[in-house]
């Protein structure tokens, strides 16, 4: 009899700074899910924006990864040595005329109202130089099954988002869908802020014949104002035990965690946690996308 595919997850944190309360859900959630059915799990630092990569950052989000006893498969990825790669694919869908130069600017774009409304799809006007290259997106997308919060509806007609950036960077959605491809991810568990970006994400992948991911979202974590943590906003690194780290998290995910583990090492939270779900435990239920907890 064949074998089964081997499921493959990963966690893909930006070294723009230290992993924050938030970056927990998706690191320990990504993780308890490809560990409880026997699968690898592949860390990648999506660096392809070097303006915004700090120094020490990377090492300082591998260092908190191990205290949580987070072990990954395989060398750490990176997207900055992978430009090459990029380009190929964007070549190849400019071959397929699916994507289009645009010579629009950042504050023409904000006249717009930050949504982009196609000015360049038919052409350049005369006198105007190519910028950036933009993926052409149907009007309608197909729907398409969150694991955790089912079938997405078909979204409303989509913005065309940028591939190849005006300051020569490529995107985060070219990037990430081409080294998921390229690293056999079959999963992709992530915080809900991606939820939106997921079905044009999916067309990218067909453009590029490249196979679909099973795709689940998890609830963000909010300061008392109700503002999602981010690294862009200066979210306070993560800087508490593990132990209390693990814990929260779980609870954030709707587990009920045992008394009896409370203080325990992040090991022992680690390995109680992959084996409950491998038995019985939901990763994740139907909860709502974000939620709001005070940093500690």
């Amino acid at each position: 009899m064949p074998s089964t595919p081997t499921v493959t997850g990963r966690f893909a944190p930006s070294p723009s700074g230290p992993l924050h309360a938030g970056s927990l859900i998706a690191a320990i959630g990504s993780y308890l899910s490809a560990r409880s059915q026997g699968g690898r799990w592949l860390l990648r630092l999506e660096d392809v924006d070097e303006g915004r990569v700090r120094p020490g950052a990377a090492d300082t989000i591998l260092r908190q990864l191990e205290a949580l006893a987070l072990d990954w498969d395989g060398p750490v990825q990176t997207q900055s040595s992978r430009k090459a790669v990029y380009r190929e694919a964007l070549v190849a869908l400019q071959a397929q005329s699916m994507v289009y130069p645009c010579a629009c600017t950042r504050q023409e774009i904000r006249d717009f109202g930050e949504h982009y409304p196609g000015t360049c799809r038919s052409g350049l006007a005369p006198g105007r130089q190519t910028r950036s290259w933009r993926l052409r997106v149907p009007d309608h997308l197909p729907p398409w099954e969150d694991r955790f919060h089912g079938w997405q509806p078909s979204p409303a007609p989509q913005y065309d988002p940028v591939l190849l950036r005006a300051d020569g960077y490529f995107a985060y959605i070219l990037a990430c869908v081409v080294d998921d491809g390229e690293h056999g991810v079959s999963e992709v568990i992530r915080g809900g802020d991606l939820l939106a970006l997921t079905a044009v994400q999916r067309y990218l992948q067909s453009t590029l014949n490249l196979p679909h991911p099973q795709y689940g979202h998890l609830p963000l974590l909010c300061d008392a104002d109700g503002r999602k943590l981010s690294k862009s906003a200066d979210s306070p690194a993560w800087t508490g035990s593990p132990s209390q780290a693990w814990e929260e998290t779980l609870r954030l995910l709707g587990w009920t965690t045992p008394a009896g583990l409370h203080g325990a090492s992040a090991l022992e939270w680690r390995d109680w946690a992959c084996t409950r779900m491998a038995v019985e435990q939901p990763l994740y239920g139907t909860a709502p996308l974000a939620c709001t907890s005070r940093q500690r």
